[in-house]
């Protein structure tokens, strides 16, 4: 069981429900502004941002890739400082989610930004699949007193191993690990549900899902399968200017699956087999 804040998550607690904004919000704060309401509006219990140095996390082979933009052709490190939130941005989000009242936190692709979000009062960290292997990262977040949560894609079981284990020992807050396809979209044939419950039997922690696809039944399937924290992209509009934003939900997509997840957690149900009440008519009539 974690704590992320107030709210307690893992087996028998409500799904968290995680709207990844991510860098769908163009570097525009009123179309941020409307993606939170959007996430708050749906039921969605937290808002996600991703965080970087550009000058650091940017491949110097691709800083100087020209890219045509809605700003304008620049170079791909110009680029990816042109959509990067700053203190005064974020300083904004927290105070508009913590008004709703919403949970937001963040992605952190390196050092300067983990110390960036640590500032806050979030309540959890977030490590992206392309950092499972960062040995240093991984430990550095494990220090931070906050809960962590880490996506596993891309990755083999044994990298998986090597991370839970620096987790498990230099980790006192708690973590939980997210299965994912990191394909945008992901095919339905690579998405592998049944990998939460490896996970879970595996490590015995509190296990989640990502979900990259096209449509909402892999998400709403893998609450079945165990995931206690659901994670899915965010967009107002599939045809905005963005790598994400096709793989994201549109605010009515973001409704039907905060519905669907609800309904599917009832459904579930306890697993002991009795007479429901609803049959006691049905038995007493036809049984006599």
């Amino acid at each position: 069981m974690l704590k992320f804040g107030d709210k307690e998550v893992g087996p028998g607690q409500p799904t968290y429900m995680i709207a990844e904004v991510g860098i769908n919000h163009n570097a525009d704060l009123q179309l941020t502004k409307r993606l939170i309401d959007a996430a708050f509006a749906t039921g969605w219990d937290c808002v996600k941002f991703q965080k970087r140095n550009p000058d650091k996390c940017v491949p110097e082979a691709q800083k100087g890739v020209m890219k045509d933009t809605p700003w304008g052709r620049m170079t791909y490190l110009e680029y990816k400082h042109k959509i990067e939130f700053g203190q005064s941005e974020f300083n904004y989000i927290d105070y508009y989610c913590k008004n709703k009242p919403i949970d937001w936190t963040a992605s952190v692709w390196d050092f300067d930004s983990l110390d960036f979000v640590d500032e806050f009062d979030v309540p959890f960290l977030k490590l992206p699949s392309a950092l499972l292997t960062r040995n240093d990262l991984l430990v550095a977040a494990c220090h931070q007193d906050k809960p962590l949560v880490v996506s596993t894609g891309m990755s083999t079981i044994e990298e998986v191993d090597h991370a839970v284990g620096l987790l498990k020992f230099h980790n006192h807050s708690g973590f939980a690990l997210m299965h994912t396809n990191s394909a945008y979209p992901s095919p339905p044939g690579d998405i592998n549900l049944r990998a939460i419950q490896t996970l879970k039997e595996r490590y015995g922690c509190v296990v989640g899902y990502s979900g990259h696809e096209y449509g909402l039944d892999p998400t709403v399937l893998s609450v079945a399968f165990g995931a206690d924290i659901i994670e899915r992209h965010i967009t107002l509009d599939h045809n905005m200017w963005g790598t994400d934003q096709k793989a994201s939900l549109e605010v009515h997509a973001m409704d039907m699956l905060h519905k669907r997840i609800q309904e599917a957690v009832v459904c579930l149900g306890d697993g002991i087999k009795r007479v429901a009440e609803s049959e006691k008519p049905i038995r007493e009539k036809l049984r006599g």
